[in-house]
């Protein structure tokens, strides 16, 4: 009896799985009850499931759920009870093998109601792409100008960095940047330069010098570099500085490389601090909040705590941060010392006054009352670069734009002094072509920071602000006297012929700034001398090539006409010879990015 009865079990359950590995096999619902019951196959395509708490009609129900449970099949229903000793009853039949197209809608409901993210037929749901939002700020590069015509340049120094970082970014995510992404200016002052310190005892914060080289695109043409060094102060001669990190926490900054790298930056940057420093911190999302008071630098714990506190979430009501910070900035300030707001954001502004105008009023006014802003940008997709640029170049503070923690070594750390301490004010630059020796001119670069003629000796006009240690370089193409040009000469100027009043001199440089709190301007000048020999490009320092080289490929990525052929092979090699010490790695690494960008052009 014993052995009879296990054989009928065992029966029955070979048969129960073989006909549930059949519905799989099918495509069918595989549900089956302790007693052998099958559900029926729908008859119908049922529906996507929605979510979790609304399955799909025909898959398996709860227990307590009976109405909506599948009907078992009345051909499946258990055998009624037989003596032991009759005959085992077969295992029931399958049900017809159902068409293709049913056994599709089966199989994507089985899908659905196991995995809502795959469309019917097993298919992965596709993920959304939010739609680019960045903002750029739109400029086309600077022409080629006649020296008898126009023969002054005006413009404000710039010691912005952002562009290069954020063109980095791009390139080592496999894709060239977007054309107005790319300021050559900011490309070449990335990097530093060992230009000669002003002396001890100099009248000026900084140091003018100038030299000329044969174009390494045009070798019939001029490149020449003005280069700015400012002294250098030791962070143990700084003054006091009381600093309110400002960040913005709103959802958008939730993404690892945005918040959290900003949090990893801050830290960075608190272990430079000392006692007599002072950090403040307030964070804005729908609100603002004060997250520190103001504590004194040397108290890290406390500070690290209040940074590790931010999290994101929220909308973006950028203009009370930054009402709240100024706030906070002035509660705390330091008579003789450094009031400066750090901006860390990625400039997604979508409360409160978001109008660039409004907000860089706001700014304005906060610097004529004694405190700076430098902004730290981070972002990508709805990155507003061109928010973070202004609002720094109100505030007379720098642009900075974080890609990565190394980056944020190079700004907060190795470059402390130079990104907190200012050591000359509304620096602008003038230069005077000789038309006796030059018939044309073009800047390279500086496109954003240009100013009229009559701002230079204006000292209500806002410039660019240099800092303890920052090297300033600008570039010029020149056409001399007699060769072939780019721009039509007017038929009332003065004759190519006329005697030329200085024969020894290409320009006058003038450079104005004020020194940090004065009103009135000092002015510096000096004559840029024609050489005897024009030196090719190759016979230069290694500065004046690595800057040209990084000045020739930040023209090629904008896709500029004046370049003739010049490309990255170009640029690779004239840099590749022109690395030097390269204490920090930041040469090298350029090679290997101008390389990347080859492959992407297309």
């Amino acid at each position: 009896m014993y052995t009879r009865t296990t054989r009928l079990t065992a029966r029955r359950m070979a048969g129960t799985a073989s006909l549930a590995l059949a519905m799989l096999a099918l495509g069918c619902s595989s549900t089956v009850d302790p007693k052998g019951t099958v559900p029926e196959p729908p008859a119908t395509v049922p529906p996507p499931v929605k979510a979790a708490s609304q399955p799909a009609q025909g898959a398996s129900q709860p227990a307590s759920q009976p109405a909506s449970a599948p009907k078992p099949a009345a051909s499946a229903a258990p055998a009624p009870a037989r003596p032991v000793a009759a005959a085992v009853a077969p295992a029931p039949a399958p049900p017809p093998a159902p068409a293709p197209a049913a056994m599709s809608a089966q199989r994507s409901a089985m899908m659905g109601a196991i995995a809502p993210g795959f469309l019917p037929g097993g298919v992965p749901r596709p993920v959304p792409v939010p739609t680019p939002t960045a903002r750029y700020q739109t400029f086309d590069e600077n022409p080629w100008k006649r020296t008898a015509e126009e023969p002054v340049s005006t413009f404000s120094a710039d010691v912005d960095t952002g562009s290069y970082a954020n063109v980095r970014r791009f390139i080592n995510r496999g894709t060239l940047p977007p054309r107005d992404a790319v300021r050559v200016e900011e490309m070449v002052n990335y990097f530093s330069y060992d230009y000669t310190l002003p002396a001890a005892t100099a009248t000026h914060p900084f140091h003018v010098d100038a030299q000329v080289a044969a174009s390494p695109w045009s070798a019939s043409r001029t490149l020449v570099r003005i280069a700015i060094k400012g002294k250098d102060v030791a962070k143990t001669t700084l003054p006091p500085a009381n600093l309110v990190f400002l960040v913005d926490v709103s959802g958008s900054m939730a993404p690892i490389d945005r918040l959290p790298l900003v949090k990893s930056s801050l830290k960075l940057l608190v272990t430079q601090l000392r006692a007599v420093d002072r950090v403040t911190i307030v964070s804005y999302a729908n609100g603002t909040k004060l997250v520190l008071p103001p504590t004194p630098g040397d108290q890290r714990d406390t500070i690290g705590a209040a940074i590790d506190s931010l999290n994101a979430t929220g909308g973006t009501y950028g203009e009370a941060g930054i009402r709240m910070a100024y706030a906070q900035a002035r509660m705390a300030r330091i008579a003789g010392g450094i009031n400066r707001v750090l901006l860390a954001t990625d400039g997604d502004l979508n409360i409160g006054v978001t109008d660039a105008k409004e907000l860089k009023e706001l700014v304005e006014a906060e610097r004529r009352a004694g405190t700076g802003l430098t902004t730290l940008g981070v972002g990508d997709t709805n990155y507003n670069e061109a928010l973070m640029k202004q609002l720094a170049d109100a505030g007379d503070g720098s642009y900075h734009y974080l890609d990565t923690l190394q980056e944020a070594l190079k700004v907060l750390v190795n470059q402390f002094t130079s990104t907190l301490a200012v050591i000359a004010q509304d620096v602008k630059l003038q230069v005077e072509f000789n038309p006796g020796n030059v018939d044309e001119y073009r800047l390279i670069g500086y496109e954003l920071r240009a100013l009229k003629r009559e701002d230079f000796a204006n000292d209500q006009v806002d410039a660019g602000d240099i800092g303890a240690g920052h090297t300033v370089t600008a570039l010029y193409e020149l056409v001399p006297r007699g060769a072939p040009g780019n721009v039509e000469a007017l038929r009332y100027q003065a004759p190519a012929s006329a005697p030329n009043a200085r024969p020894d001199e290409l320009a006058w440089i003038k450079l104005r700034y004020k020194e940090p709190g004065a009103k009135t301007s000092k002015l510096i000048e000096m004559p840029l001398r024609k050489p005897a020999t024009l030196p090719a490009i190759d016979k230069a320092d290694a500065d004046f090539r690595f800057a040209a080289a990084v000045a020739g490929w930040g023209q090629w990525l904008r896709g500029s006409t004046l370049i003739g052929d010049w490309g990255p092979d170009k640029s690779m090699a004239l840099a590749q010879g022109a690395r030097g010490a390269d204490r920090f790695g930041h040469r090298a690494e350029f090679v290997r990015i101008v390389e990347l960008s080859k492959s992407l052009k297309k």
